[in-house]
Order: C-alpha cells, then structure tokens, then sequence
C-alpha cells in the first residue's frame, strides 16, 4: 500500500486522468457494440490492473479520484469518504496503521494541485457496496460519472420544531457547560443515575459516550433515554465504527422516540484500541455522511433511501473536532464540511494547548464558522503526568505540550495541580472570542468535574438553562 504521493506524482497522475476522461467518448462505439455486460466485465479487468497500480485503487465502484487529490480514499483505515478523523499522531500518521501516512492528509495535499482545489469538500454519500468491483470508466465512457459525487445538504424542512433545552442554551449567548459520562456495565438504570445527578444542575447537558476506546458499555441510545426520562438533558453519541446505516438510523428513531433530542456524530476509534481487538470494524458511513443522513430524517421526513418517516425526530445534531492534530489548516477546512452537513453544535478534542487554540480559532473567525454553529471545546483534569504521558502515547488526537506535563511532574499533587490546569485552561478559553461553552470530560471522575464547574464560576447561577 502507497504510503505518500509526491506533488510530481500527482500532476502525473491528473494528467493521465484528465487525458483518459477526454478520449472516453472515443470508446463508446466498441462498449455499445459489446453490450453494457460483457464491456463492463472487460473494462473491471483493466481498471483493475491499471487504478490498481497507480492508485493502491480498491475497485470501489464509486471513484473519487478526481475529487481526493488522485488519492483513492478507500485505503483510508477506516474506509472514510469525508476527510481525515480526529486519531492522526503528530508526525501524520494513520491511526490504524501507524506505518502509514495519513491517505486524507495527503488527498488535502493532492486537491490543492486540481484544477478546482475545492471539490473536496463536498459532501460525498456513503458507499454502494453492491458497486464493489464494478469499473468506473464505464460510467466515465457513458458521461454518468457526475452522479458519482456529492451529496444534497440543502434540506427543507417539513415544519418547525421546537427547541430543546440544550439548544436554547446555545441560542441564549450564556456560556454553556456540558459534561460527558460513560455508560455503566450495567443493567440497574439507578448506576447510572447516580452518577448523573451529580451533575444535575450545573450543566446544559450530559454526553453520553458510545462505546468510547472500542470499550463495551451500555448503549449510548438506551443511557441517554433513560437519563430524559428522569429530567436530564442527554446527549446521545453514535460511533459509525459498531453499526451499519441501518442499525444507525433505527437508533436515532428509537432514541428520538424516548425524548431524546441531542445527538454527537462520531467516527469512532479503532476496534483495536479496546479490550475486543479481534471485532470486525463496520464504518459503512463516516461522521459526515451520518450527520447528512440525520439531517435528511429530520428536515426532510425520509430515511436515506428515501422513503418517507410518518413523523420525524427532533434533533439538535452535534459533530466532534480535533484542532490539535495536523494538518492543522486542513481541520477547520473539514470543520466547514461538518456544518455543511448539518452540524450544529461541536465539541472538540481535550484542550491543554491554548495557542494552538487560538491558531485555530483565527481561522474559524476569518472563515464565520463560528457565526454557523456553537463550539464547545474540550477540557479535563488530568491525575498525574502519568495519566498525561498515557492520554499521550494511548488515546488518538490527544494532544498535550511537554510543558504541561513537566508542571504536573514538578508540583508535590498532581491531582491538585491537574485540577488547577484546568481551570485556568476554562478561564482562557472564555476570552477567546468564538467559543460559545466547554465541553468537561473525566472517565468516572463526576465529584471532581462537578468541583470544577463550581470553582470556575460556571455553577447554575452563571448558568440559567442549566439541566
């Protein structure tokens, strides 16, 4: 598998490509005299051997060579379609195979050299799997490969409906606070519960994570409705890495049913990062695409097939960011797709790093995103600067400066001082402009969390719409 594609090697390429797409009509004389069968079945043999060994070309059947960067995204770990996820290490490599250069980061790369550098970002649809190993440049020869691309994000709505409390809290100008806890390993609703209630009151809402680090747990969609029906106000989060579309879209019923109104987006993290590496990963649709199908069953009544919802859910739909993974640029480029895909909410990765922060905020102010959509950065103390130096080398996307972690080891309590990080860390963050919240994170550390929210400043008298 193809690691990088040097600049030279994709002006190369894109030439081949370009140069092919203008003598493919020539061609349509021989395929109508084979038959559509019979020509297709030639046509696969050769694009096989020809993409295969220009592209690392996984025979898809939905190419989007044109739209990557002459990059086939199909060698992506996780089989995405909408750019990179939030797992990439610092020296840019796959989270799933290590030994591997990013495929996303080098497709941005390769898309700058295009003709229209900008036709990655559209939204493409998840993949037709009964496509696989069907030849493209039969498509490209019939001039049909237009209906190869893209998705519409453009989705009217049926009727309005109305808010829940965690939008109206975004809507209000106040400083929101969310929290996020795991589900428990277990079947008594009063575990959970529990845990829940300390934050009642000091928060807008309550993520509930989705199998967080590849981990079973009880299901997000199942916590999160119990958690409505007992007077919180729940996020629900889905991981495309556990379920198909299918599964995905009985869920959001299924919850939305239940009360719940909040639902995060995610990719996932590797199967191999949890205590079951040996599960088959799914990603048949990836954050975007899953935000766009949301987005279609709530604004246009209908499932991504098409057929029509008797009612639709009410949903206030939420994707994750990472702006401290690279390519830094690349992230607010993939930030805009998510909104574009019906995003309203974001909560990103742990922040530790403040100026890097703020890099990526300029670029969000330059751009209005943060004018389309309210953005919750992520915080958290940290135990020790063991935990730091674990978070570091264990969890994809998080990233903390070595400063951070010498202050940990120098003081005489790390937690203390773990504490103290983070709330100065939620007191910068309130004077960046752009940022609408934060997002607390700390697995089964609920007490100190809660400690937090009231020693920044943050507890509910600060905090009217609090849950």
């Amino acid at each position: 598998m193809k690691s990088y594609q040097s600049k030279w090697q994709t002006r190369a390429l894109q030439s081949l490509y370009d140069g092919f797409c203008r003598m493919a009509p020539l061609f349509k004389p021989v395929i109508n005299s084979l038959g559509a069968q019979r020509s297709g079945k030639y046509l696969a043999m050769v694009e096989r051997c020809v993409k295969g060994t220009l592209f690392d070309c996984q025979m898809c059947g939905e190419c989007l060579l044109s739209s990557t960067g002459m990059v086939c995204p199909m060698n992506c770990g996780k089989k995405l379609r909408n750019g990179p996820c939030g797992g990439v290490s610092d020296d840019c490599r796959c989270e799933v195979q290590p030994e591997m250069y990013c495929v996303w980061l080098n497709a941005y790369e390769g898309a700058s050299l295009m003709t229209d550098p900008t036709v990655i970002t559209r939204i493409q649809p998840p993949l037709d799997h009964t496509k696989q190993g069907s030849a493209t440049w039969l498509k490209i020869i019939n001039n049909e490969s237009n209906k190869l691309h893209s998705v519409s994000n453009h989705h009217t709505p049926v009727a309005e409906q109305e808010s829940g409390s965690f939008e109206l809290a975004c809507l209000s100008g106040n400083f929101v606070v969310t929290a996020e806890i795991s589900p428990p390993d277990s079947v008594d609703s009063r575990d959970l519960l529990r845990r829940a209630d300390i934050l009642r009151g000091l928060v807008n809402a309550i993520n509930v994570t989705d199998n967080a680090g590849a981990n079973c747990h009880m299901s997000s969609a199942a916590a999160a409705a119990i958690l409505a029906a007992n007077g919180h106000s729940p996020v629900f989060q889905s991981a495309c890495r556990d379920r198909n579309r299918i599964a995905m879209q009985a869920d959001i019923m299924g919850a939305a049913a239940l009360g719940v109104r909040n639902m995060l987006c995610l990719t996932g993290d590797d199967v191999r990062a949890g205590d079951q590496p040996q599960a088959k990963p799914v990603f048949d649709l990836d954050s975007i695409s899953l935000l766009n199908i949301a987005h279609g069953m709530r604004d246009k009544g209908e499932y991504a097939s098409g057929r029509a919802l008797m009612s639709r859910p009410n949903l206030f739909l939420g994707a994750s960011a990472n702006p401290f993974v690279p390519s830094y640029e690349k992230r607010v480029l993939n930030l805009e797709k998510k909104i574009a895909a019906g995003a309203q909410f974001i909560q990103t990765q742990y922040c530790f790093d403040i100026e890097l922060l703020e890099k990526f905020m300029h670029e969000v102010r330059s751009r209005g995103i943060d004018r389309q959509c309210h953005i919750l950065v992520g915080v958290g103390p940290l135990s020790s600067a063991r935990t730091a130096k674990w978070l570091v080398n264990k969890v994809p996307g998080v990233h903390i400066p070595a400063s951070v972690i010498r202050r940990l080891e120098q003081s005489p309590d790390h937690k203390l001082e773990g504490i103290r990080i983070c709330i100065e860390t939620i007191q910068a963050l309130r004077e960046i402009k752009g940022i609408k919240g934060i997002h607390l994170m700390g697995h089964k550390n609920e007490h100190v969390l809660a400690d937090i929210i009231r020693e920044s400043g943050l507890a509910y008298s600060d905090n009217k719409e609090a849950a």
